[in-house]
């Protein structure tokens, strides 16, 4: 028996677990839709096949012996910032990269909860933009529509999960990584509070705005994913109380007072949510509202929060530079944001990393009035492939903040935010909206998808198949 490309991460558990199904034959079939969709998806930087089988192989083992583990066999992956033993960490970089010794603390708890790694995701260069391309590995493309980027720079993780090529993976998200991709292929995408999922072997990545998140058709496929993840090693700075997101997926949240926050966080060049998102996330706003909650329009009190993005991003950005092995081969974009970061990387940094307590002061005392935010999770659907590719650095970051003003607040807060489909376009293109919340706040934002995908079922609209697949399905 093999399962369908509809099977998510916890049907496929429970059919491992039924034996009803061997995590051999799903890693095969796993392998094959990977292997088909290459030449249109592009979703992977590294097929691990020979080694996934063996792993597969160990995993059935287990599984006839009456071993229980929450993923035992199931295939995911994972997206290539994260280290995985014997294979090489390039991060969207140009040049051959040696092979790591060790997991990363993440991907060590992914296989201690029994799953099956396939694959490392493409992501653009050091996950600065939301388009996965380069010269590294080409063209990540959107299986809603492949003329269509799936969004960055966790796409490579969002195109695999949207195609069904493996039922969820692990992205990163330090301005919206994961929600952003999540929004345009149609997927709930959970960035959760700093420290939640381990990002060792750095305790804390890009100055603390980038952690590890989960991606997944559902709401409780990606709270399996993120439970199975979670956890800290000794030595990370950040060690949040621990939450259980999968019991929290079938739980009444209660009445709540919802903010629909329309309006950009200031930026320095000019955002404009397109009407036709805008419409989307009002229409998730009356369908809150149609469920009991109230639903007002209500900002967070931003101010000058971009002050303290730059230097934290623009500072990982020169650290990582400063790391990589084939610096001429880097993106004259990534070094102009290195340079940056080098000169904000002294006292302006200590003032960025100062400020967040302010920030969760004045912010935080926002959820004294509010329980929830709703806020677009981008002011615009995905661009074509190739728009954002070849512009200069100032240029891309005006294009990247009109794409992409709403995610990158929560990132300098460190605090928990849950990407929903929203609907699509009239051109067919997806868009999410996000939920946003204070410190350790998953069980209530989950709650909440929860019960918006109840009712939407977003979860059975499914992108065609690219024309490579159905070939090789026939």
């Amino acid at each position: 028996m093999t399962l369908d490309r509809a099977a998510g991460l916890a049907e496929t558990a429970r059919a491992l677990a039924a034996g009803d199904v061997t995590s051999r034959a799903l890693v095969e079939q796993a392998l094959a839709r990977i292997e088909a969709t290459q030449g249109s998806i592009n979703a992977f930087r590294i097929v691990r096949a020979e080694a996934a089988l063996a792993e597969a192989e160990a995993a059935d083992r287990e599984l006839a012996a009456g071993v229980s583990k929450p993923l035992l066999g199931v295939p995911v992956a994972v997206k290539d910032d994260m280290d995985v033993a014997g294979e090489p960490t390039a991060f969207g970089c140009c040049g051959e990269f040696p092979p790591v010794a060790e997991d990363g603390e993440a991907v060590r708890r992914l296989r201690a909860a029994g799953a099956v790694i396939v694959g490392k995701t493409n992501t653009c260069e050091f996950g600065q933009w939301p388009f996965t391309e380069g010269p590294a590995f080409g063209a990540t493309r959107n299986p809603w529509s492949t003329a269509h980027t799936p969004g960055g720079s966790s796409g490579g993780s969002a195109a695999a999960v949207a195609a069904g090529l493996v039922p969820a993976a692990l992205g990163s998200d330090g301005a919206g990584s994961v929600r952003i991709p999540a929004a345009w292929t149609h997927l709930v995408g959970i960035k959760p509070q700093r420290g939640r999922v381990s990002t060792w072997p750095r305790g804390e990545s890009f100055q603390g705005i980038t952690v590890n998140g989960t991606l997944a058709r559902t709401v409780a496929d990606a709270a399996l994913l993120l439970d199975a993840a979670s956890g800290n090693h000794p030595q990370d700075p950040h060690k949040p109380p621990a939450v259980d997101a999968s019991a929290a997926v079938g739980r009444d949240p209660g009445r709540l007072r919802v903010a629909l926050a329309l309006t950009p966080p200031f930026t320095a060049v000019p955002a404009r949510l397109l009407p036709e998102v805008r419409a989307r996330v009002v229409e998730l706003a009356e369908r809150l509202a149609a469920s009991g909650h109230t639903v007002e329009e209500a900002d967070p009190p931003y101010g000058q929060i971009g002050l303290t993005f730059v230097p934290r991003a623009t500072a990982g950005i020169a650290e990582r530079v400063a790391e990589a092995p084939f610096p001429a081969l880097l993106d004259r974009r990534t070094r102009g944001s290195a340079r940056l970061g080098r000169l904000l990387g002294g006292a302006p940094l200590r003032a960025a990393r100062r400020a967040e307590t302010v920030l969760h002061r004045r912010i935080g005392g926002f959820f004294t009035s509010y329980d929830v935010v709703l806020a677009p999770t981008t002011a615009a659907p995905p661009p074509r492939i190739g728009a954002l590719l070849e512009l200069s650095g100032f240029a891309t970051d005006r294009a990247m903040i009109a794409a992409c003003p709403y995610a990158w607040p929560w990132n300098v807060l460190g605090w928990p935010g849950v990407n929903v489909p929203a609907g699509f376009t009239a051109d067919g293109l997806p868009v999410g909206a996000q939920l946003l919340g204070p410190a350790n706040s998953e069980p209530l934002l989950l709650q909440v998808a929860a019960q918006l995908e109840a009712e939407l079922r977003w979860h059975e609209k499914w992108p065609a198949p690219p024309v490579t697949e159905r070939s090789a399905a026939a």
